[in-house]
């Protein structure tokens, strides 16, 4: 019922016994649709409906079962992802084309699906973390060097927006946040951060107050990274809890 586009039949089999009961076996193969909650990308979890109905039929007149008899196919493999669960129910649905009752027989078919995170963290979230983490060493650099400092916290901007757009490519288009875009919004706003910093130092040792911007930059120092890691802790914790 929730197919998406068309729908082919293969090996279509028909048995007829002497006593009239007839057995019609075919393997279907279609696309099935489902929204996903990507909020907590990539540590996410998706249940999955795959819904099969006889159209024109009410439950009156045929009536789906399950085969005991069958061999144990319920364990699926698809790339970066783990199944979790899968079970099978004859269910009534109401159906207004299913004759004078209103209600057909379905067959609901329900996968639980873990994403397995790690391609996305070799990919993303772990080198930028250590790039976001380099960038912080400005605050080690001599104050006279503004040109320096301004180039690697720069680099490290542009790298984070690059990551922006390897994400962006890589889900479809969707209206919320992802802890994902959390991330990368909170390492580019770090980094941009830096950039106000280094204008302030360069700023207060033209002035002739040296002992100030070297008080900036020892208190950066330990800032900085805590802060860091103190959002992405609390990311973690929202995304979790309240999403």
């Amino acid at each position: 019922m929730n197919a998406s586009g068309p729908v082919s039949f293969d090996g279509v089999t028909m048995r007829v016994k002497p006593d009239g009961t007839a057995t019609l076996i075919q393997k279907l193969s279609a696309i099935a649709e489902v929204p996903f909650d990507m909020r907590l990308y990539p540590f996410d979890s998706q249940h999955l409906d795959a819904t099969f109905e006889l159209l024109g039929f009410g439950h009156d007149e045929v009536q789906l079962q399950l085969l005991t008899d069958v061999p144990d196919k319920r364990h699926i493999h698809v790339p970066q992802w783990r199944q979790t669960a899968m079970t099978q129910e004859i269910s009534q649905r109401a159906a207004p084309y299913a004759g004078a009752a209103g209600v057909s027989s379905a067959l609901v078919v329900a996968i639980e699906l873990q994403r397995e995170p790690f391609f996305v963290l070799r990919l993303v979230i772990l080198p930028l973390l250590v790039i976001v983490l380099l960038s912080f060493a400005v605050f080690w650099m001599d104050k006279a060097s503004l040109g320096d400092r301004l180039s690697v916290s720069f680099i490290g901007i542009l790298t984070a927006v690059a990551y922006q757009m390897v994400i962006t490519d890589s889900l479809p288009p969707i209206s919320y946040i992802t802890w994902t875009h959390a991330f990368l919004s909170m390492s580019f706003i770090m980094m941009a951060a830096t950039v106000v910093i280094n204008l302030v130092v360069a700023v207060t040792d033209r002035s002739g107050r040296r002992d100030a911007g070297d008080r900036i930059d020892r208190h950066c120092r330990w800032v900085f990274p805590l802060a860091y890691f103190t959002l992405i802790l609390a990311t973690i914790i929202v995304a979790r809890f309240f999403l």
